[in-house]
C-alpha cells in the first residue's frame, strides 16, 4: 500500500515515551489529569495500537473520566468509539446514560448511523434507554436533512418500549423547526394536539420556528393561539417573541412586549435585554444600545456574559474597540469572565475590518483568559491562510494540538484549502489522512480542490489510496 508519509515510526517513539511519563501503579484522582493523560495519548498514538497504549498508562476508568474524553472528542466519532469500545472492556466499569448519549450525538454527527443504533439497541437491553436518547436521534436526522428518519425515529419509541411524551413531541418539534422545517413542525402538532396537551414550551418552539421561517404573521398566530387556549406565557416564550420582532426588524414592538411582561408580572431576563441591545447594535443604534443595557442594570438584573458579548457586538459594529476594552475591563471588575463568544465577535470583526494585526492579539489576549473554540481556530487559520502566511497557520494548528483539542472538519478543510493554495500538496495530503484517521469526512469541494493538484502532478497513486481510505471510513469505519 503506498504510503503518504511516514509518522509512524516518529509517532511509535513519541507516544512510548508518553507511556513511560505517564503510566503508574497507583491510580490518580484528579479527573482533569486523568483526562488529559488519554487525551494526550488518542492525540499520538497510532490507532492500531490505541487501545495497548491506552491499557498500559494504568488509567482507572471512571464515567467522569469517559464522558470527559468522548466531549473532547466530539469532532472525531470514529476515535472517539474507539476510546468508548475500549472503556467499555475495562473491569468495574459500565457506561452511563451521559456516555452513550455522547457516543450517539458524535457518531450521528458523522453519519454512522448503523453504529449509534446498535448502541440504541445495547441500551435497550441495559435498560437505560429514555427520552433523551430518542430527542438526540431526531435532532441529529433533522441537521443532516434526514426528516423522514427522525419521524421514523419518533414513531418507532414505542417499539423500544419508551412510549412517546410531550417531552418527546417537543424534541420532535424542536429538531424540525431548528433545521428549517416549521411548516412539518406546524403540520404534525395539528394533527397531534389532540393527542399530547401541548404546554407553553411547545408554543414557543413553534413560535421560534416561524420567527426563523421568517414568517411574523404566523408567529403571531400561534402567540394568540396560545393564549386563546388559556396557555400562559412564562419568561421564555416573551423571551421568544421578543427575539423574533426583532429579527423582523419590529424592535420598538419587542420594546412594548418587554413592558407588557413587566405589566403582566413576568420580570425580564438578562437575555431578554441581551436581544434588545444585539438589535440595536445591528441597526447601528448605538446610544439605544447603551440605554438599554444601563436600563437592565436600574432594574437589578444582573448583566451576564450573554449581554456582555451583545454590547461588544455592537461596539465592534461601529468599530469603536476602545469601548470594547473598557466593557471587557468592566467585566473583569465585576466578576463575569468572557467566554470563546466574546473574543469570537472581537476577532471576527477586526479581520473584517482587514485590522488583522489586531485581530492577533485580541487572539493572544484571550488564551490568557478562555480557552478558544472550533470557531477561533478556523478564523485565525483562515485569516493567516489569507494574508498568505501557512507558517503562521500551522503554527496556531500546532497550538491548537498542544492543547489537545480535536479540530472540526471545517478546521481541517481551512488548513487544507490554505496548503492547496500554496502548492503544499504534500502537507495537504497529511492533514487529509490525519483527518480521515479520525473519523472525520472530508467534504466533496476540498476533496475536490486536493484531487485536481494531485492529478496535476501526476500523483493517482496517492489518490487513489486517499479515495480507498475515504470510502472505507464511509463503508467500514472500524477497519482498515
Amino acid at each position: 500500500m503506498i504510503k503518504l508519509f511516514d509518522p509512524r515510526r516518529k509517532l511509535n517513539f513519541k507516544w512510548m515515551m508518553y507511556l513511560k511519563m505517564y503510566s503508574t501503579s497507583e491510580p490518580m484522582q484528579d479527573i482533569s489529569d486523568l483526562t488529559k493523560q488519554a487525551c494526550k495519548v488518542m492525540m499520538y498514538c497510532p490507532k492500531l495500537a490505541l487501545d495497548t497504549a491506552l491499557d498500559q498508562t494504568g488509567i482507572r476508568v471512571s464515567s467522569d473520566l469517559v464522558e470527559n474524553v468522548l466531549e473532547r472528542f466530539e469532532n472525531a466519532g470514529m476515535l472517539a468509539y474507539r476510546f468508548f469500545e475500549w472503556a467499555g472492556k475495562q473491569r468495574n466499569y459500565s457506561h452511563s446514560i451521559r456516555a452513550y448519549h455522547a457516543m450517539i450525538g458524535s457518531l450521528a454527527k458523522i453519519r454512522q448511523y448503523q453504529i449509534m443504533w446498535d448502541l440504541v439497541n445495547d441500551m435497550r437491553k441495559k435498560g437505560m434507554l429514555n427520552v433523551e436518547t430518542f430527542c438526540i436521534i431526531m435532532r441529529k436526522y433533522t441537521r443532516a436533512k434526514k426528516i423522514d428518519e427522525a419521524l421514523y425515529t419518533f414513531n418507532v419509541m414505542e417499539k423500544y418500549d419508551i412510549p412517546p411524551n410531550l417531552a418527546s413531541f417537543n424534541g420532535l418539534l424542536s429538531a424540525l423547526c431548528k433545521s428549517k422545517n416549521v411548516r412539518k413542525a406546524q403540520e404534525i402538532f395539528d394533527s397531534m394536539k389532540g393527542r399530547f396537551v401541548p404546554d407553553s414550551k411547545t408554543y414557543s418552539i413553534l413560535i421560534e420556528g416561524w420567527g426563523k421561517a421568517p414568517n411574523l404573521p404566523k408567529a403571531r398566530q400561534v402567540f394568540r393561539e396560545m393564549v386563546d387556549v388559556g396557555c400562559n406565557p412564562d419568561v421564555v416564550t416573551y423571551g421568544i417573541m421578543v427575539d423574533v420582532l426583532c429579527k423582523a426588524g419590529r424592535v420598538d414592538e419587542a420594546v412594548e412586549v418587554v413592558k407588557d411582561m413587566d405589566a403582566n408580572g413576568c420580570r425580564p431576563t438578562s437575555f431578554v435585554y441581551s436581544v434588545l441591545v444585539h438589535t440595536y447594535g445591528v441597526e447601528n443604534r448605538i446610544e439605544d444600545a447603551i440605554d438599554t443595557f444601563l436600563e437592565m442594570e436600574r432594574k437589578g438584573i444582573k448583566a451576564d456574559v450573554v449581554v456582555y458579548n451583545a454590547l461588544i457586538g455592537a461596539f465592534c459594529k461601529v468599530n469603536r474597540f476602545k469601548n470594547v476594552d473598557r466593557v471587557l475591563n468592566d467585566m473583569e471588575c465585576r466578576g463575569v469572565a468572557p467566554n470563546s463568544r466574546t473574543y469570537n465577535v472581537i476577532i471576527s470583526s477586526l479581520i473584517g475590518r482587514g485590522q488583522t494585526d489586531e485581530a492577533f492579539r485580541a487572539f493572544r489576549r484571550m488564551i490568557e483568559s478562555c480557552e478558544p473554540d472550533s470557531d477561533t481556530y478556523t478564523m485565525m487559520i483562515k485569516m493567516f491562510c489569507q494574508r498568505d502566511e501557512l507558517d503562521m497557520a500551522l503554527k496556531i494548528w500546532s497550538y491548537m494540538r498542544k492543547k489537545r483539542f480535536v479540530p472540526s472538519m471545517h478546521t481541517f478543510s481551512v488548513l487544507i484549502n490554505g496548503c492547496c493554495e500554496k502548492a503544499n500538496v504534500t502537507k495537504a495530503c497529511v492533514l487529509l489522512e490525519e483527518m480521515i484517521e479520525k473519523g472525520i469526512r472530508p467534504s466533496g469541494v476540498t476533496f475536490g480542490r486536493l484531487r485536481q493538484l494531485l492529478i496535476k502532478e501526476g500523483r493517482e497513486d496517492v489518490l487513489k489510496f486517499l479515495q480507498e481510505k475515504t470510502n472505507l471510513l464511509v463503508k467500514e469505519p472500524l477497519f482498515d
